[in-house]
Formats: C-alpha cells, structure tokens, sequence
C-alpha cells in the first residue's frame, strides 16, 4: 500500500510505513477533548459570585494566548505522527560521486570558422572551462570520435590530465557519432559484455572460448534513472560512418545513462573548404534532439563561442547535483519537537506554568 500526498502540485510525498497515518486520527479526538475542558472550565467559572471580575482578571489578551501553546502542542502531534509514518520525498541533493564522459566531435568540419575562432577551438576552449568548474569529486573522461572513436583520457579526477587530453585533439574525417556514444559507455561500464565494441573496431568479434564466464543476462532500466554518470555530446554534422546513433542511444537508455547532445555549428547546411579540398556539412539535429529524448536528456544548439560556453554553464549547474527520492522523517520529527518546545516556553513563560 503507498499513500501519496501532492506537495504544491509537484513532486508527490509518499510514506514507507502508511498504516502509521491511521494514528492521525487521535488529532481530531484530542481536538474535542480540548474544546470539552475549555467548555467544563466555564461552567466552573459561572459559580463566581461576579463574572464580570473574572473577565478583568483574565484581561482581553489571555483569551488567544490561552489557546495558542495548546494549537502548537497540536501541530507537534500532528508532526510527530506523521513522522513515524516515515514520509519520502524527492529532493534535490548535491552529488556525492559522479563521472562525466564528454564526447567531442574531431572530424574535420571542425576546422570552420563560422564559430570563432573555429569550432574545435571554441570546444576545446568551452569544454576545458566546464571541466574547471565541476566539484572536485567528479570523475571526467574524454572520448574523440570521427571515422573511428576513442577513449584519450580514462576517467579521472585530474583536472589537468583532462585539459591536456583536450588540447591533443587531432582532427580526422569521418562522423561515428554512434560509435562516440557506444564507447562512452564502455567507459562508463568496463564490466559490461553486452556492450559490444566491435562495432566501432570493425574487427570480428572472437568466438567464446570454453574458459570464458558465461555473460550475465543484460536487465534494462528505467531510462534516465542512472544518476552516478552522464555523457555530453558535442557534434557538428550528419553521421556518416559507424553504428547508428539511435541505437547507440538505445543501449544508453537500456542502461539508464543520460546522453546530452550538443549541435555547434550550421543549421542549414554548407560546403566548407581548406587545405584543398571541400566538403558539405549540415548538423542533424532530429538526431540528436532524439538521441537526448531518448535518454531522458536535453538537446542544446550552440551558433557561436559565447553561445557554446553558456551551454556548457548550464550543464555545469544540472549535473553537480541529483534528485533523489530521500526518507525525511527527521524533518517531521524535528519540527515537532521545536514546536513542542515553543508550546512548553509561550505557557511558562505568560502562565507560570507547562499546563
């Protein structure tokens, strides 16, 4: 059985132990039984001789003092009761371990300059920026891709490491964006067999040997719902060789990894010339709208360096930290004993006394 609460039509309450919630019941009972003693009280006061004295006594402030320590003893149980029921919410928490895999495109329509001061250089400059600023406790790797991909930095917590990785970007031709996207998450999980990797070699996948350890039974997951890595991925054209990117993103889905994608460069479409010879570029954004929508992330397009920086900014701030859904019973418990408290002082201190 779980009982939701809606909290400012948002994320919903739940509560781990909802029977609990029947005890909430004594609230209204203790409800009459006050208004019993408050009504008992003034039959009592009737048998003075002069109400009237009574009345000047008690003085026109008492009457909603006498009533508030009371309400605030209420609203403890109130608290407190709902506490031991255990409630959950999701929360937003700062991350605790996190890698991030960035994925850059190195082909060789990086090289124009419709970004400035060209599209390489601007990444290169964005995406070393964005490494800086992450918390200290996130792990980077940094997988190239063009014709082929491939891991230039492991996962580590060196910032200079990976800034060094950057700047060795050699430019090649060739767009594998699915194959950017497959070994981003071999990085991610080293251990899984299902990834096959083979596909980005282009080499034959080797017949098991009697020796191998069965392969465990790959089990997909809700996608999005892996929150201890993310992939950014920053393109800026049609694949035109590899894996399809659809299915790359399909195994990332199955394995509950986030895949940001990131479109620099021209919408339309040109033809971009140097070192003699030319080529068409044209950034595929359906694609990569739904590789994100696929993986339960967020497509970004970046025209300029500027534009490319805040992209990166905004990342920064999504993934350092996390939503989690989180037992706050403490909460509940520590409001019912401030409230307990203050219930105990107003009475001491305007009546002398707890009672």
């Amino acid at each position: 059985m779980e009982v939701c609460l809606t909290m400012n039509n948002t994320a919903p309450m739940t509560f781990i132990w909802p029977d609990m919630l029947w005890a909430l019941l004594l609230v209204p009972l203790l409800v009459a039984g006050y208004l019993w003693l408050l009504k008992r009280r003034k039959k009592t006061a009737l048998r003075f001789a002069s109400l009237s004295l009574v009345k000047e006594a008690m003085g026109k402030t008492n009457a909603w003092r006498r009533h508030l320590p009371p309400a605030l003893l209420l609203l403890a149980v109130t608290a407190l009761l709902l506490a031991a029921a255990r409630p959950a919410a999701v929360i937003t928490l700062p991350l605790q371990e996190k890698t991030i895999v960035l994925a850059i495109d190195v082909s060789g329509s990086m090289r124009a300059t419709d970004v400035k001061p060209n599209r390489i250089v601007a990444a290169q400059e964005a995406a070393k920026t964005f490494v800086t600023e992450l918390p200290r406790s996130v792990r980077v790797a940094v997988v190239a891709f063009a014709g082929t991909a491939a891991v230039v930095q492991a996962p580590t917590l060196s910032r200079d490491d990976v800034h060094a990785a950057i700047d060795r970007f050699q430019l090649q031709r060739g767009t594998a964006t699915g194959s950017g996207i497959v070994l981003s998450l071999a990085t991610i999980f080293p251990e899984d067999t299902a990834i096959d990797l083979s596909q980005i070699t282009g080499q034959r996948a080797m017949p098991p040997s009697p020796n191998d350890k069965p392969k465990a039974k790959f089990e997909p997951v809700e996608p999005g719902s892996y929150g201890s890595a993310a992939i950014i991925m920053l393109t800026d054209g049609q694949r035109t060789t590899g894996p399809d990117p659809l299915d790359a993103a399909k195994m990332a889905s199955e394995r509950g990894v986030r895949v940001y994608t990131v479109g620099v460069g021209t919408k339309e479409g040109e033809t971009i010339g140097f070192e003699g010879w030319s080529m068409r570029v044209r950034l595929d954004e359906d694609t990569l709208k739904n590789i994100a929508d696929r993986t339960r992330a967020d497509y970004f397009y970046a025209g300029t360096a500027e534009d490319l920086k805040k992209v990166y900014q905004s990342l920064s701030s999504r993934l350092v930290v996390e939503k989690k859904e989180t037992e706050i019973s403490a909460l509940f418990a520590a409001l019912g004993a401030l409230l307990v408290v203050g219930a105990a002082g107003l009475s001491v201190w305007w009546f002398g006394r707890v009672a």
